[in-house]
């Protein structure tokens, strides 16, 4: 029987992918890995680590159609926040751990990130373009309020005329107004404000240490008013739980100052299904094989999806449904602004001659 312990958005420890390369029981923190033979119902309650770590590289590259940038940074791997549909769990499994609780409990912390990241910028070969800043885990989740390992990006970003692109479920974004607000007017930063719910009562379930709704609405009012450019994410969508409130998202969030929106359908990745149908089955007992029945008509009745373009829109009627709601809700609210062009011609290493002058003096 799985276990779940209040403030943890999963209930088990997932074998990964990777479990071949073994594992050993950490006695040093009293923790109690699982093996094929230990019932997961042993599994102790845990509090969070963080592991200070150097990381190698703060940049990171893709080159997927449906993602609007090309350069992310991740300060922390792993995320507190616990919400058990992160289509980031599974990459815990490359650095050994699970995606399950370690995840939610066993956050790395890249200290250098800052050292690294003007170290890249200042490359000649570097070619500036938007970089999205917690793509994979949230920025601002609580390690950062004592670690400001984020700021510190932030103010290497704002030395570069770097622009930015924030995605974070935290109101801790708006202690940094001070940097974000001078970055805005110059057409260099926006944030993203992921809200899945505005029932306090349901996201305590979906993001157990999260910020509540109310406080993410006030973050978007604050930014906002500060002259930063907020569009709220209103995702994921999970059929039969959350979203029936798409439209009442949108509206809280325009009411809030939010001028844009987007939305994505649950997506469940290599581990992240059977960790979201143990949640399922505790949370919503009663209907949690309607909701995968329902995820199965937007992947082509399958559990997951993952080709580019429909895995975040879906497939099928359900889906197709979701998104007329979305798109005749946005209209109505006017959250149409579109946030995707970030300004690159403003960027410089900071102490070398701006692009004007450099050009006056081969002019010369």
């Amino acid at each position: 029987m799985v276990q779940f312990v209040k403030g943890r958005g999963v209930g088990s420890n997932a074998r990964s992918r990777f479990d071949s390369w073994g594992r050993e029981k950490d006695l040093d923190h009293h923790e109690q890995q699982r093996t094929s033979e230990e019932p997961e119902e042993l599994i102790p309650r845990r509090a969070t680590e963080v592991r200070l770590v150097e990381a190698r590289s703060i940049l990171s590259y893709n080159d997927s159609p449906d993602l609007g940038f090309e350069q992310s940074i991740n300060p922390y791997q792993g995320c507190e926040h616990g919400c058990v549909y992160c289509y980031a769990r599974p990459s815990h499994a490359y650095l050994g751990m699970s995606p399950g609780l370690d995840f939610e409990t066993k956050i790395q912390a890249k200290t250098n990130a800052a050292a690294l990241l003007r170290k890249e910028l200042s490359r000649p070969a570097y070619r500036p373009s938007l970089i999205a800043l917690g793509a994979n885990t949230d920025p601002y989740q609580p390690a950062e309020r004592e670690l400001r390992i984020t700021r510190s990006v932030l103010e290497v970003l704002a030395d570069f005329n770097a622009p930015v692109s924030i995605t974070t479920k935290s109101a801790l974004v708006t202690r940094d107004l001070d940097i974000l607000a001078k970055m805005a007017a110059k057409g260099l930063a926006r944030v993203n404000m992921s809200l899945a719910t505005v029932n306090p009562t349901l996201a305590r379930i979906m993001d157990p240490r999260a910020n509540a709704p109310h406080r993410r609405l006030r973050a978007i009012t604050e930014l906002s008013q500060a002259g930063v450019p907020v569009s709220v994410f209103a995702s994921p969508m999970i059929p039969a739980v959350n979203d029936r409130e798409l439209e009442s998202i949108l509206e809280a969030a325009a009411g809030a100052g939010a001028t844009s929106a987007s939305m994505i359908v649950l997506r469940l990745p290599l581990e992240v299904r059977d960790l979201f149908v143990e949640w399922l089955n505790e949370h919503f007992p009663d209907r949690a094989a309607h909701v995968m029945s329902l995820v199965r008509q937007m992947r082509g009745g399958a559990d997951y999806d993952s080709n580019f373009g429909t895995r975040m829109r879906g497939t099928g009627q359900y889906a197709a449904l979701l998104r007329q709601r979305f798109e005749m809700a946005v209209r109505r609210l006017g959250l149409l602004r579109r946030h995707d062009a970030l300004d690159t011609a403003l960027f410089r290493v900071p102490g070398s001659l701006p692009p004007d002058a450099q050009a006056s003096l081969f002019e010369a």
